[in-house]
């Protein structure tokens, strides 16, 4: 693009062609007061106190709504643009409310910034208040519109950044206000408290409703959001050494940039919960009591070792956590392999489906590691299978809305019809697990027309020949009845994608369905037919739901790996870490979280160490896993919160959250990301790294690193894929390198060929008439997981309860059961039942009912059977055959 030259203050300055005066002037160093630009919206020019003047014609213009020209000669603080901006703010305060002293926004408040630097005081203007009624029944957001200044940047980032459209300007000029249709509360609207509009706010219209504090906090400190894998960049406000206040960074080369939704800003407060652990506690007599650190470590060092040495390694397991950083799980799996000689080590990543991605993993070779969200507004076509993101992970929402916005194709597979539904090219009402069905039909109609990327296959695939056999032989008539489709679905479908790159979103329909490999492996088909995987702004993106899922698996803390990936029967890899720890390491192996529960329930597992986990709320059948716990010679438990395991356990330690201690995290584009501590851990709990690296001495370690950088460098050094991590100092972040050795993934290198693999055509579900029913087990946007931690949220709390977690049952289903919205009903599988309210969904199909996850203690995991993801015989963990009986009337959850 043209680079044009202009004058700035005298300062001779350069920039593209088309860029405004005010983001040139700002790129310079140059400041120029403003109320309603921001960088992450389109230019707006409502406030107008960004006047500037141009020396040559003496015009003044809106810096931020003017592209600069060749040969400008601008002037920012001339008598004339002073002039202006003094009336502009005036004006404005003549209409605010005088309420600065008591305003929560206090001295963060631009309004009263700008005043300030211009030298106004008092405006000597007739008042004229607008009072508008406070708003604040819900727990999150505060509306105080008397305050607004109708700069339009809360409107513009509801419509521009996260595409909800819950608020737009309502009359007309003194009357104009930013409001919800009908003017109704926020709490009865679209919104999804997601909070963009507070952060981004100038003034105290909207601010953030706080039980426990108001103002402006003492300091601000940079983190890593400690929820979802999206890893968003977050700025906290402290005071009195407490987290009050969260706010995205707004730093644009972030992933989140401005935004954030419902948990990452408001769920925080379960920082402050009282049930935080704060001394380390042992059994004695039956009962848990506080004891020092001293004998805490060694009751759990000597107590491990004792099991270990009397029953064999395998007696012993370890549960880590997708939610603890990379240093931590580093630790974790070395205290496992080395001082306790057993594989037997596993983390939460494994509840999301880890186990179906390891197949994906192996035709790969570990590839497509780096996926930018960014280029999900760029792609060709988006092909979204079994993810609803505008729940599960809000932020990959709103990147595919926007791609949507902009004329994107967007195609979305999924039995139920959410949000998303509304941004789709094409939504697919598929039926459970039979996504593969779709994607192998896709492929086969697209074969017909010889639409595959012929130039792709030949040069980084092989066994082309025997899928283009496959997909053919397949009848398509059986697909649609399969799925549930038309014909005409699946051509529209095919005819969208033809001669497109697509980047497939693939969430926990897909990880954790009964048909999940095989449904991967068509996925993985698709996108190399199509010359989508390794492409630009294309491939797949593997929705990890815990904040540091990858990082987990990146640093071994898994059953079948060791660091980097590599796998546990690789004799390089393990020659690799022994030489690099200087031990022998086990070769048997390893068991995952649940084999790890069932040999507990043999009396061959004796002691479990977990930490950063709640097994007895995120596993299936929650009374087994209980007895299995209970048959325990040890359970140690290290967690930042007493909980349903923390009460079972003999020996627990008290961890530091996310915000209280140091480390890195790893996000789903595979983007490392360093932080610092931005609180202390309460009382005289301890960072998890610090925990475990007291403990291994107390084990007969040698090794102690006493401070994070160290254990950082050691990974950095060993763990190739990790070399750039921490390079640029604590906040920065760095890409995971890719070490596949597919030539895909090595641009300019030579490489092995990514493997079509035939199409796999399981059976067909039949009907039970026991269980008619289809349950489908998904996540709301103001839970994670099992709720452990947003089930501590004060705010979350309150806006939840007595609603959120009914169930969802079609029109057509409630009517023939004689069903009204709120009555109570329990549903049964062949494993359990539960007992909930019911919310009537006219666009459910007949059949079908929704359960969300989280809510009543997650008691919905116990209709799912106790069976481990990804094997053959496994019905998955996200839908299960179920039966309903009404047990009441009007009631509520």
């Amino acid at each position: 693009m043209e680079t044009i030259t202009l004058t700035i203050e005298g300062r001779l300055v350069s920039c593209i062609s088309g860029t405004s005066i005010l983001e040139v002037a700002e790129q310079n160093g140059f400041k120029i007061p403003n109320l309603c630009y921001h960088p992450s919206l389109k230019p707006f020019g409502a406030c107008r106190l960004c006047l500037v003047e141009d020396e040559k014609t003496g015009r003044l213009m809106a810096s931020c709504v003017t592209p600069a020209a060749p040969g400008m000669n601008i002037l920012i603080n001339t008598p004339r643009v002073k002039a202006h901006r003094t009336n502009i703010i005036r004006l404005m305060m003549a209409e605010h409310p005088d309420s600065c002293l008591v305003c929560s926004k206090g001295n963060r408040c631009k309004l009263r910034e700008i005043a300030s630097e211009l030298g106004i005081g008092q405006n000597d203007l007739y008042p004229m208040p607008h009072y508008r009624q406070l708003e604040q029944a819900n727990p999150f957001i505060i509306r105080d519109l008397t305050k607004c200044i109708l700069c339009g940047k809360c409107i513009r980032a509801d419509h521009e950044l996260v595409v909800v459209g819950a608020i737009d300007y309502s009359l007309r000029g003194f009357n104009s206000r930013p409001v919800t249709v009908l003017e109704k509360p926020l709490e009865q609207s679209s919104c999804t408290f997601c909070g963009t509009c507070v952060s981004l706010c100038p003034t105290g219209a909207l601010s953030i409703k706080s039980a426990g504090y108001i103002g402006t906090p003492e300091r601000e400190s940079p983190t890593i959001c400690g929820f979802c894998g999206v890893g968003c960049s977050l700025v906290m406000g402290v005071a009195s050494d407490r987290v009050v206040e969260v706010n995205p960074s707004h730093q644009m080369d972030t992933v989140n940039g401005s935004t954030l939704c419902v948990r990452g800003h408001f769920a925080h407060d379960f920082l402050n919960n009282k049930d935080r652990l704060t001394e380390p506690l042992v059994r004695k007599d039956g009962n848990l009591v506080p004891v020092s650190w001293d004998e805490a470590l060694e009751t759990v060092a000597e107590r491990l070792l004792s099991i270990g040495k009397m029953n064999g390694p395998q007696s012993v397991g370890l549960f880590g956590s997708s939610k603890c950083t990379n240093e931590e799980n580093y630790l974790f799996q070395k205290i496992a392999r080395i001082m306790l000689h057993t594989n037997n080590i596993d983390n939460g990543g494994y509840i999301h489906g880890r186990s179906i991605m390891q197949g994906f993993k192996q035709r790969t070779d570990n590839g497509c590691r780096v996926n930018p969200l960014s280029s999900l507004e760029n792609a060709e076509a988006i092909f979204v299978l079994g993810a609803d993101t505008h729940h599960s992970l809000p932020v990959v929402s709103y990147y595919i809305k926007r791609a949507s916005r902009k004329g994107i194709t967007i195609i979305l597979a999924d039995p139920r019809k959410t949000d998303m539904a509304a941004f789709s090219s094409l939504w697919l009402p598929v039926f459970p697990h039979s996504d593969h069905a779709v994607i192998n039909g896709i492929a086969a109609l697209l074969s017909e027309e010889k639409a595959w990327d012929a130039w792709y296959v030949d040069r980084f695939t092989e066994n082309f020949s025997a899928y283009l056999d496959s997909i053919k032989s397949l009848d398509l008539s059986r697909i649609c009845d399969q799925a549930g489709l038309t014909r005409d679905s699946l051509e529209k479908a095919a005819g969208l994608l033809k001669g497109k790159r697509i980047s497939f979103v693939i969430g926990k329909g897909i990880m954790q369905q009964r048909n999940g490999q095989i449904s991967l492996d068509a996925v993985l088909n698709l996108a190399l037919m199509t010359g989508s995987l390794g492409a630009d702004n294309a491939g797949i993106y593997l929705l990890e739901h815990e904040n540091n899922q990858t990082g987990a698996w990146d640093m071994g803390t898994v059953p079948d790996s060791l660091p980097g990936r590599l796998p546990l029967n690789d004799n390089s890899a393990r020659k690799h870490w022994e030489l690099a720890w200087q031990c022998r390491l086990p070769t048997d192996p390893g068991l995952n979280i649940m084999r790890m529960i069932e040999e507990a329930e043999k009396g061959n597992l004796k002691a479990l160490y977990v930490m950063g986990e709640n097994p007895l709320r995120s596993l299936p059948q929650t009374h087994r896993v209980r007895e299995a716990l209970k048959g325990l010679e040890l359970l140690v438990v290290q967690e930042i919160l007493m909980n349903e395991t923390t009460e079972m356990a003999d020996v627990v330690l008290p961890g530091a959250a996310f915000a209280e201690k140091g480390g890195s995290f790893t996000n789903i584009e595979g983007r490392i990301q360093t932080f610092a501590p931005v609180v202390s851990p309460p009382g005289n709990a301890k960072p998890d790294w610090e925990i475990l690296d007291l403990l291994a001495p107390e084990m007969g370690y040698p090794k102690v690193y006493g401070a994070l950088e160290k254990i950082r460098r050691e990974i950095s050094q060993f763990v190739h894929m990790y070399a750039d991590m921490g390079k640029e100092g604590v906040g920065s972040s760095a890409w995971v390198k890719e070490m596949s050795g597919k030539m895909i993934f090595r641009p300019g290198e030579p490489g092995g060929l990514v493997s079509f693999v035939p199409v796999d055509s399981p059976s067909h579900e039949t009907t039970d008439d026991e269980y008619p029913f289809t349950a489908i087990l998904g996540s709301l946007r103001y839970h994670l997981g099992s709720g452990t931690r947003t089930g501590r949220s004060p705010r979350i709390h309150e806006f939840t309860t007595g609603t959120g977690g009914e169930i969802e049952i079609s029109k057509e289903d409630a009517e023939a059961m004689g069903l009204s919205e709120g009555d109570r009903i329990r549903v049964a599988s062949a494993s359990g039942s539960i007992e909930r309210g019911i919310k009537i969904e006219k666009s459910l199909r007949t059949g079908l009912i929704f359960i969300p996850l989280a809510f009543n203690n997650n008691d919905a995991l116990n209709l799912i059977g106790f069976k481990p993801l990804g094997e053959a015989d496994s019905p998955g963990w996200k839908e299960c055959r179920v039966s309903i009986e009404k047990i009441t009337g009007q009631g509520g959850q």
